[in-house]
């Protein structure tokens, strides 16, 4: 190895996990995917683990999700409106999780004409506060710390939401193929 080596910079890369959708017209797409993957992964760990810390171990994230969004405004949701919201294509992913989420305590079915409505129970509220808690002590006391402009982040939210389109767009794309 020639010492001159040594001496050069390294100058990495985008970080992606595959350099062959990398080298496509927009390799910064796939760096966006594969900060959405290891985003994605950490925040559904995370989901689970904190709701375990607030006392409710065995929850799937897609469980955190619809115990949040059933206690979301105190109002009853639809299995469709929960879908929609949550930009889950899948029906019977949803209706399990309620029927798990019912089992514990945290929610309750009911009826709104011919559709089936979910409601937040007493104990599933208690739970998304304790979570609440959880999370400020343990995750936004440590985003606060990184100095993050706060605009900013809405803006990459934003961002995020416009992309989610484009991937829905294409999966509609692709399934017409």
């Amino acid at each position: 190895m020639d010492p001159a080596d040594d001496a050069r910079p390294l100058t990495p890369g985008p970080v992606v996990s595959s350099a062959h959708l990398a080298s496509s017209g927009m390799p910064e797409l796939s760096e966006m995917e594969f900060a959405l993957t290891m985003a994605n992964h950490a925040f559904q760990r995370w989901m689970s683990r904190c709701m375990t810390a607030a006392g409710m171990p065995g929850l799937a994230p897609l469980e955190v999700l619809v115990v949040h969004l059933v206690h979301h405004r105190d109002r009853p949701k639809s299995l469709a409106d929960i879908c929609l919201v949550l930009n889950v294509e899948d029906t019977h992913l949803v209706s399990y999780a309620v029927k798990k989420l019912e089992r514990a305590g945290l929610v309750e079915t009911g009826r709104k004409g011919k559709e089936k409505t979910v409601s937040i129970t007493a104990a599933g509220a208690d739970y998304c506060t304790r979570y609440g808690r959880v999370r400020e002590e343990l995750l936004v006391r440590s985003v606060e710390q990184l100095g993050l402009d706060r605009a900013e982040m809405s803006r990459l939210a934003a961002l995020l939401r416009a992309l989610s389109g484009c991937y829905d767009q294409a999966a509609r794309g692709a399934a017409a193929v």
